[in-house]
């Protein structure tokens, strides 16, 4: 009884902490999109997630859980495509994470959160080429797909959401994405020009209609009603995009030490394994079936759509719980970072991925490649490692339609000077890379040279594993 009393104090602080915080920030409501035999009560429906619309001053679990969300909104604006003066873009390759989606797990004796996953042009949120993106897609025209991407939809159509199904959000976030790249790199550097054909392009998404939908919609943003003829679709089966490179058993092995990492830190918070105690006891399960389920996931689809929690007879599932689970996530990051295990599995799982950037690039400067466009459609799985592999392990864990993009220019004055440029979300952290971090701007060179990415994917980034090669450091016993 004590113990129960004290958790139950403990979730009463949580959550006076929680609306606290939230009581200094301006309040709004973020869009929903229910079933469509809900429409009619919708205005009834009680909204219990707020939106921050300012960064508070600390971390703040219900600030990031909204940041990862990412609701479409057309106040975003990045940096792709600045440059100091007389510098020439020359190529872009962009790695992005997947839309908003419908949740991969559910809990159990609860219902699915309701959410419509057909596109309509006119429920919020929409984009102005939503209607056409729609029609576009749906012409029954012959495409260059690989055979287990021609499989898939185009575009998400079920009135009830499957599984791990692309939202309209999903799509709504990856039209704008394009818009945004096309007005940096079509209007303004003509970088794609007005003949182009599939040698300009390089296509690749894994095999989940997800990724193949968010592409879709990039690149529908990108280019217009594009000539479905002038693009090949690449199927990639691996979510690092190793391709033929993929036997790595130390890659392996730290990934089973990383695994090991996150349950040895879970079950040293108490106040965590209460809230899956109390959350398992409101629906009526085990703790352990509970935990399996994978909560959080389901609860960040209710918070991104702002739908109310699971209730039962026996209670409500409330905010005071996500914050607890969002607060852990949080902490495991930094113990991530400063265990250094997850960074020795990002090198060797997105070497293969950084070394066909690198080599794309140096195709490209020695007019061996026409490819001034690539696009990679992958998962959180995918961008996750990118980020701590180029040593930003700081930056935040990859939202919905999260984007890595990397830029080759050339130099005003010598031809044969290369230079990198690397954008997370829109915000340039080339010189927060490991190849860039002591890089002078004020020397003459204000971007990074490519020949330090060059260096860092051939060679620098086994250091840490004492050696020189990718095979060697996969295959090298270290324990």
């Amino acid at each position: 009884m004590v113990s129960r009393n004290k958790f139950i104090f403990l979730l009463v602080v949580a959550a006076l902490l929680a609306i606290l915080s939230l009581s200094l920030q301006f309040l709004h409501l973020i869009p929903s999109t229910p079933l469509k035999d809900e429409r009619q009560s919708s205005k009834s429906r009680k909204r219990i997630i707020p939106i921050l619309y300012t960064e508070p001053p600390g971390i703040n679990p219900i600030y990031e859980a909204y940041a990862y969300c990412n609701i479409p909104n057309k106040t975003e604006h990045g940096v792709e495509g600045h440059s100091p003066p007389d510098f020439k873009l020359l190529s872009v390759q962009v790695v992005i994470r997947h839309g908003d989606r419908y949740p991969l797990y559910s809990i159990p004796k609860t219902n699915r959160p309701a959410i419509d996953c057909s596109l309509i042009p006119s429920r919020n949120p929409s984009h102005p080429q939503l209607a056409t993106f729609i029609k576009h897609m749906s012409k029954p025209t012959k495409v260059n797909m690989d055979n287990v991407l021609s499989s898939l939809p185009r575009f998400p159509s079920h009135f009830v959401c499957e599984m791990g199904e692309l939202t309209q959000t999903g799509i709504v976030q990856h039209l704008q994405n394009g818009q945004r790249l096309r007005h940096t790199y079509i209007e303004k550097h003509k970088l794609i020009p007005d003949n182009w054909n599939k040698q300009h392009l390089y296509v690749e998404s894994t095999g989940k209609s997800r990724t193949l939908q968010s592409g879709l919609a990039l690149l529908f943003g990108l280019l217009p009603e594009f000539d479905w003829q002038k693009v090949h679709f690449r199927h990639q089966w691996s979510t690092i995009f190793c391709a033929s490179n993929c036997d790595c058993p130390m890659r392996n092995h730290y990934l089973e030490e990383e695994q090991r990492r996150q349950y040895n830190f879970r079950i040293k918070n108490n106040l965590l394994e209460q809230t899956y105690v109390d959350m398992a006891r409101i629906i009526g399960i085990p703790t352990r079936q509970l935990r399996a389920a994978n909560p959080i996931d389901s609860l960040l689809c209710h918070f991104c759509h702002n739908i109310t929690f699971p209730c039962t007879q026996a209670g409500c599932i409330g905010l005071e719980h996500f914050t607890v689970i969002k607060s852990h996530q949080l902490d495991d990051e930094k113990d991530r970072q400063e265990k250094m295990v997850y960074y020795k599995y990002s090198l060797l799982a997105i070497h293969p991925l950084l070394n066909q950037t690198v080599t794309r690039m140096q195709k490209f400067a020695e007019n061996q490649n026409n490819e001034v466009f690539a696009l990679y459609s992958a998962h959180d799985v995918t961008i996750a490692p990118l980020l701590n592999a180029l040593g930003l392990p700081e930056a935040r864990f990859p939202r919905f339609a999260a984007r890595i993009v990397f830029e080759l220019w050339r130099g005003p004055r010598d031809k044969k000077r290369l230079y990198i440029r690397i954008l997370y979300n829109g915000d340039d952290v080339t010189f927060h890379t490991t190849f860039c971090r002591k890089h002078n701007r004020h020397s003459g060179q204000p971007l990074c040279p490519l020949q330090n990415f060059v260096n860092f994917v051939k060679k620098d980034m086994f250091a840490i594993f004492n050696s020189t090669n990718y095979y060697d450091a996969c295959h090298r016993r270290v324990f």
